[in-house]
């Protein structure tokens, strides 16, 4: 607590409200004299980092094993022990997005890898068919496994639009797909999709989560009494879980980028396997422990929720996933 020197003047110097005692009972600021020593400064940012830490770590440690202790204390008003669930949320999630960019996924390395097999596979099917294969487009452009997508030219399809059996025409949404699909695989090679198609979803995945938090938020209010539970309430619920989920994923990662350090070979490998099913599986059966301390319903009851609850939320997280693929497949370039 802090040991200043109370002013004499009882005016508050932030909302010019009297102040009676130590705090202006308006705005909350301490009246203490606002020019400072250097040992009040250093006193005063060793007690915040100290009360920040302590607050912190218990944070962490009621997130990751006491399921939703977290929400229950801030909705009863047990608020300055623990972490804000906004802020909470977004430091886990400024710190899981910042490490994935510092250590990228292994995807481009297999990536890498097959590519020189599909590479040198192709190169020897060329010698054996050259011929056959002389005349076809993929072979003339530049990208080595373009006859993967097995798509036809524009000129094609125009062709069978204007000259096809209805059954073979394309619909306008379709021919729509149909044309972007052409259009992105003629500019890039399988490996430059998938690896914009993940640089992408990286950079996206904040927004993919804040637009799936407020409909988690809108399921659990539908599942419960509308009287007893407020939507704030399922918000604050919603908030912890996903960063409960966060958190577990940025431990798996930060394992295993840690042990990735060693070589694939490596004997401490079996560390981060055991630890991805293990955090795997609590991420699975998280939710039911939560889901029934929080609302305090009975076992069974609290057991068929979660499941309808994971269902719905499983298929519109998929629905969402679906949209974006197709949104992010249209926009490469």
């Amino acid at each position: 607590m802090s040991h200043s020197k109370i002013r004499e003047d009882k005016t508050c110097l932030n909302c010019r409200h009297v102040v009676e005692q130590k705090f202006c009972p308006n705005c909350g600021q301490e009246n203490s004299d606002s020019r400072k020593t250097f040992h009040h400064l250093f006193i005063h940012f060793f007690e915040d980092l100290t009360h920040y830490e302590n607050a912190f770590w218990k944070t962490i440690k009621n997130l990751l094993f006491k399921p939703s202790t977290l929400t229950k204390e801030y909705l009863s008003g047990k608020r300055l022990s623990y972490l804000a669930p906004v802020r909470l949320y977004i430091f886990i999630s400024f710190l899981t997005f910042l490490l994935i960019a510092l250590f990228p996924s292994n995807i481009t390395e297999d990536l890498t890898k097959n590519d020189k097999e599909i590479t040198s596979n192709f190169e020897k099917e060329i010698k054996k068919e050259k011929e056959s294969w002389k005349e076809k487009s993929y072979v003339k452009s530049k990208t080595l496994d373009k006859s993967y997508f097995h798509l036809k030219t524009m000129k094609e399809i125009d062709s069978i639009q204007k000259y096809g059996k209805e059954s073979e025409k394309l619909n306008a949404t379709s021919y729509w797909f149909y044309e972007k699909a052409v259009h992105v695989t003629e500019k890039n090679t399988k490996r430059e999709i998938i690896e914009k198609f993940i640089e992408s979803f990286f950079h996206n995945l904040p927004k993919i989560l804040f637009i799936i938090m407020p409909f988690f938020a809108f399921f659990l209010w539908l599942f419960h009494n509308k009287k007893k539970w407020y939507y704030f309430d399922h918000g604050i619920f919603t908030l912890h879980y996903f960063s409960f989920l966060l958190l577990i994923f940025l431990i798996m990662f930060v394992i295993d980028r840690l042990i990735g350090l060693f070589g694939e070979n490596s004997p401490l490998s079996f560390i981060s396997a055991i630890t991805n099913f293990a955090g795997t599986i609590w991420m699975c059966y998280y939710f039911y422990p939560a889901h029934h301390r929080f609302y305090g319903e009975s076992r069974i009851v609290s057991f068929i929720k979660s499941v309808f609850l994971f269902i719905i939320n499983s298929l519109f997280i998929i629905f969402l996933l679906t949209l974006y693929v197709l949104y992010t497949f249209i926009n490469l370039h």
